[in-house]
């Protein structure tokens, strides 16, 4: 049998409902970043970088774009004979099949997985968070401390603690309580949902609560290790970290990249994000052409003018055009003469001559206002704008939408057009 000392668990088949009609055909974690990431590339980057070379990737919702980014994991020097990078879909058994129902329930379903390498400790993580972290250094702290688990947790201002997980510590970082999204919260180190669980552990608690409908980990494993008397440690992390789970949330975490002196270097030579890149040509920016304060990706064509934006690759901007404060994602196609200010726009869409995105005041959304409560125009993948239409803010368009759907050439702001047949 193969033994590994440490493996990880990477939590990716969430839908990320919240980031809306970005997330109607794909699911969260490969969900574009920074101009030529997903957000997946980050937890895979620090995996490698921390000398783990043994991911399973749990997958769930709209997988294909997330499988067809891993791959064999070669950019993340994950396709190995001895561990590397597995996708792990549900999958049909014997005796019963059904979907991930929870955290934990993912992970329990996969345990010969786990348990062909016989590790020693497993690191449980989400696919949905934005940062650097070395996993090395919290195993060290797990062993230092003969932990069974280790819960990595940063201080969070205590206004905010209600949105965490909450874990409550004596003056060794040892947990003495841990509450699940408290309404008065008694301290401010939320859990970042990274967990390292000696194996042992880990499998007698998954068998204990197989039955629990929805296992999680914050509302069931680690409440029931804890009544154990499980010896429990809280690795305190004060880094960047980024739950970009929001429209907001996300449209802030790329336009920090932007900045002079950025809080997170994506650039860093010692703590390398890795990517699947299949675009290798230079970008091309025209003579009369004007790029301030922005990321441009890999075979872009600048004709217009780009300021505090992130560009995908292969993105074309037309004569004339304006793009201010937005996301453009791989391959869109903008006209001539667009007007774009504060927006996200996804994947292969095409945006025709002289659309104006982001006009007038904010308005709330009659659609979706958990969703949809910011200024930001959001257009879906493979999304068609006519030309000369104009859409107000906090808007939201999903589909080949034709000059019919603007009455008067207008979507007002809070309003949204989502063609039959696309989730949002």
């Amino acid at each position: 049998m193969v033994c590994k000392e440490m493996i990880a668990m990477l939590l990716a088949g969430g839908q990320g409902s919240r980031l809306g009609v970005l997330t109607s055909t794909v699911a969260k974690p490969a969900v574009a970043f920074g101009g030529k990431y997903r957000i997946i590339d980050f937890p895979l980057s620090n995996c490698i970088n921390s000398g783990i070379d043994t991911v399973g990737v749990l997958t769930q919702y709209q997988p294909l774009r997330l499988n067809t980014h891993i791959g064999i994991g070669i950019p993340w020097d994950l396709d190995r004979n001895n561990g590397g990078v597995t996708v792990l879909p549900p999958y049909e058994r014997s005796d019963n099949s059904e979907w991930y129902t929870g955290t934990a329930n993912a992970i329990f379903q996969n345990l010969n997985y786990m348990e062909s390498y016989n590790p020693e400790y497993v690191l449980i993580l989400s696919g949905d968070h934005i940062y650097k972290m070395d996993y090395e250094v919290m195993l060290d702290f797990h062993k230092a401390n003969q932990a069974d688990v280790t819960i990595a947790a940063m201080p969070v201002p205590i206004e905010e603690a209600s949105r965490f997980g909450v874990v409550i510590t004596d003056e060794n970082k040892r947990i003495q309580e841990f509450e699940e999204k408290p309404e008065h919260p008694r301290s401010n180190l939320a859990s970042m949902g990274i967990y390292i669980f000696s194996w042992k552990v880990l499998k007698e608690a998954l068998v204990a609560l197989k039955d629990q409908s929805k296992c999680d980990f914050g509302k069931h494993i680690i409440p029931y290790l804890h009544e154990r008397g499980a010896r429990m440690f809280a690795y305190e992390y004060n880094g960047y970290w980024k739950d970009v789970g929001t429209l907001s949330s996300y449209w802030e975490a790329n336009m920090e990249l932007i900045d002079l002196i950025p809080e997170f270097n994506l650039y860093e030579k010692y703590w390398k994000i890795y990517t699947k890149c299949d675009i290798i040509e230079p970008q091309f920016v025209a003579a009369d052409a004007v790029v301030e304060k922005s990321l441009i990706g890999e075979g872009s064509e600048i004709y217009g003018e780009v300021s505090c934006s992130v560009i995908g690759a292969g993105v074309t901007v037309g004569k004339g055009s304006v793009v201010r404060n937005s996301i453009i994602m791989q391959d869109v196609v903008i006209g001539d003469n667009v007007i774009i200010d504060k927006g996200i726009i996804a994947e292969n869409t095409k945006i025709g001559d002289g659309a104006q995105i982001g006009v007038g005041e904010y308005a709330p959304s009659t659609f979706n206002p958990k969703v949809y409560a910011s200024d930001l125009v959001t257009i879906g993948e493979a999304s068609v704008i006519p030309p000369n239409v104009r859409i107000g803010r906090n808007t939201a368009i999903v589909g080949e939408t034709t000059e019919e759907d603007y009455p008067g050439g207008l979507l007002a702001s809070g309003d949204s057009i989502i063609k039959a047949g696309e989730m949002a």
